[in-house]
């Protein structure tokens, strides 16, 4: 496995593009597609916040039938979501627009929205968008790139990578891009990602590959505890790299999920470190746990702690919040055989162990929480089995962003 440069444009027989549509921001580009001239296998995970947006209907129902599918588009500005039926309306209308346009069947078209929930999508705008969008396809980087940049809504960063591995034989490209900086707390934030590969798979395994990567990566992040009305991870595959296609479980299944688990984790722990006002990444590491599902219970349940969470902030040694939320997290432990670190990756400092704080310097502990990234170690000396989960600290920053969000 090998990381290359780009991202939903990187695996063979990918294009993309953006345009400024003026949907609700001004002097920026707000839509994106993806597109591959070669029919598409695709698998998905979808919000289980049982408000759904239209977006999300619309590509659960198309991934569940297991149409091939040649394009997304994508909207960022307006969520599409609480919208009733003419919210419904407006995704068949824009995948009309796009099949039109893109001469492909309107049922291959997937749809995708991220932005202020309630609001109804400019139709006129969003068509004349698509007409952008088809003008200025593009199998290039950069055009990747773009795309990437064009579905931010609050993100400070685009988030994109690729990587690249030998899969039967040949060179197969993994590449996605990813947008997600408020309201993230998966559960299958606004969590939008979408994962492009020249790898010839059965769609039966490609879905059981993207549920596996889901929930070690994306479901395994939280910026603020909101799950979103959007929420929605899609992966398609168009065979171009030539391998001859996946249809069992073996070498060729197993180095295809490697890589594909590897983009989600990158890209889930991006949108974790560019959290709404975040000065810091944290992860979360749980060892030696009795049950993985217990191990990804505690860890998950570290990063989601609001007072945790203000602690690295403020780079105030807290343990006790650490403590305080593996205790509430729903799994049973004995407090005094649990050890607690702090480390920034070279340096591991014990802060709890035996029941009591350990004899550790206040100041070194200080340095460590002022790094970008912060891990916090919890050995629950139970069992072998453990779990990462990433989040980000609690700043004065993300209550402004969210107190005037529709304006």
């Amino acid at each position: 496995m090998k990381k290359t440069e780009g991202g939903v444009t990187a695996a063979k027989g990918f294009e993309a593009a953006s345009a400024a549509a003026g949907i609700k921001y001004k002097e920026r580009t707000d839509m994106a597609l993806v597109y591959s001239a070669l029919p598409c296998t695709v698998a998905g995970t979808f919000t289980t916040n049982v408000v759904k947006a239209a977006p999300v209907i619309w590509d659960r129902d198309i991934v569940r039938k297991g149409n091939p599918v040649h394009a997304v588009i994508v909207n960022s500005g307006i969520a599409n979501a609480c919208t009733g039926q003419e919210g419904l309306d407006y995704c068949r209308q824009t995948a009309a627009k796009a099949a039109e346009v893109l001469q492909i069947p309107e049922d291959s078209v997937l749809v995708g929205s991220t932005g202020v929930i309630g609001m109804q999508l400019p139709i006129d705008r969003i068509c004349s968008g698509i007409d952008m969008l088809a003008a200025a396809k593009s199998s290039s980087l950069e055009a990747g790139t773009a795309a990437a940049k064009a579905i931010m809504t609050t993100d400070t960063v685009k988030k994109e990578l690729a990587y690249t591995a030998q899969i039967g034989g040949v060179t197969v490209t993994v590449g996605g891009m990813a947008k997600g900086s408020g309201m993230i707390h998966p559960n299958m934030c606004t969590m939008l990602s979408y994962v492009t590969t020249d790898l010839a798979i059965a769609k039966d395994l490609l879905q059981k590959a993207v549920s596996k990567a889901v929930n070690d990566s994306f479901n395994m992040i939280s910026v603020d505890g909101d799950t979103s009305t959007n929420d929605t991870f899609l992966v398609l595959a168009n065979g171009a790299s030539g391998n001859a296609p996946i249809t069992e479980e073996g070498a060729d299944y197993q180095a295809f999920e490697e890589i594909l688990m590897q983009v989600c984790k990158e890209l889930a722990m991006n949108m974790a470190a560019d959290g709404e006002g975040a000065t810091h990444l944290i992860e979360s590491h749980v060892i030696n746990a009795d049950t993985e599902a217990n191990a990804r219970i505690l860890a998950k349940s570290v990063i989601t702690s609001s007072l945790t969470k203000a602690a690295v902030y403020g780079h105030d040694a807290n343990w006790g919040r650490i403590l305080c939320a593996l205790g509430y997290s729903g799994a049973e432990f004995d407090p005094d055989h649990v050890d607690l670190y702090f480390s920034d990756g070279s340096k591991k400092l014990l802060i709890f162990t035996n029941g009591a704080a350990a004899d550790y310097s206040e100041e070194e502990a200080t340095e460590i929480l002022k790094k970008e990234k912060v891990q916090i170690i919890s050995d629950m000396h139970m069992g072998e089995a453990e779990a990462v989960a990433w989040g980000c600290d609690l700043t004065h920053d993300y209550v402004s962003i969210n107190a005037d969000y529709r304006s």
